[in-house]
């Protein structure tokens, strides 16, 4: 039987320094399996050149001109003709609020603009696998800018109806930044088992991923003083 060279990851690189993109560009086009699709240099651009290029994975700076990365991401996210277009924000992270902002608007992680080159491919790879990417640096940053913040005044959009108790134990892990290992040496489970309830609390949730899932744990207040334990 012969064997079938799996396609490169098409990787889109949005930021308004050119020196960043070029740099990125580089470090992608000579990583074997991967492949730059383009470059853009405002969020405008980001969403023109994913809807031309469709790639795996857009590297989004938050702060562009004429249309900044959190618009750019939610517009590509939404969009039902982007279905596997996932998007990796790139992030000094001195503005919290983005980085939720961001989270809200569809990314599936974060990677810091001065992480080592061997870490940001490995981001890029696990983005283009399907799975979010959330440090528990990352998190815990979160977790501190949603602990200052005061209970919110409305209800929030999304409940918890419907998820086991198991399940919401899990749920207030991944709040906490655990990776499916440490989530199944913490609860005394199978990796397969602790990727079954995550499978389900996406589904329960109407989450597109994991990072969605941190999301509900704040809005609904798993991950704050409410959080059982976890």
């Amino acid at each position: 039987m012969t064997d079938v060279t799996p396609s490169p990851v098409r990787v889109l690189i949005a930021d308004d320094q050119a020196m960043v993109r070029g740099s990125f560009r580089v470090l992608v086009d000579h990583t074997p399996g991967m492949t730059a699709v383009g470059e853009a240099a405002n969020g405008a651009e980001a969403v023109q050149l994913a809807h031309r290029e469709r790639p795996d994975v857009v590297l989004m700076d938050i702060r562009m001109p004429d249309l900044d990365g959190i618009e750019a991401t939610r517009r590509i996210c939404l969009d039902p003709a982007l279905p596997g277009v996932r998007v990796l924000i790139l992030t000094t992270f001195d503005l919290d609020e983005y980085v939720y902002a961001a989270l809200r608007a569809g990314a599936a992680g974060f990677l810091l603009k001065d992480t080592p080159p061997a870490e940001v491919l490995t981001a890029i790879g696990v983005v283009a696998a399907g799975e979010a990417l959330l440090a528990p640096s990352v998190t815990r940053r979160l977790i501190a800018e949603f602990a200052r913040r005061p209970e919110p005044a409305r209800p929030p959009s999304r409940t918890l109806d419907g998820v086991t108790d198991r399940e919401l134990e899990v749920l207030g892990l991944i709040a906490r930044g655990l990776s499916n290992t440490e989530i199944a040496d913490h609860l005394h489970l199978s990796p397969a088992t602790v990727k079954t309830h995550i499978g389900r609390l996406l589904a329960k949730l109407h989450a597109r991923d994991r990072a969605q899932l941190v999301i509900v744990a704040y809005e609904t207040g798993l991950a704050g003083d409410r959080g059982r334990g976890v």
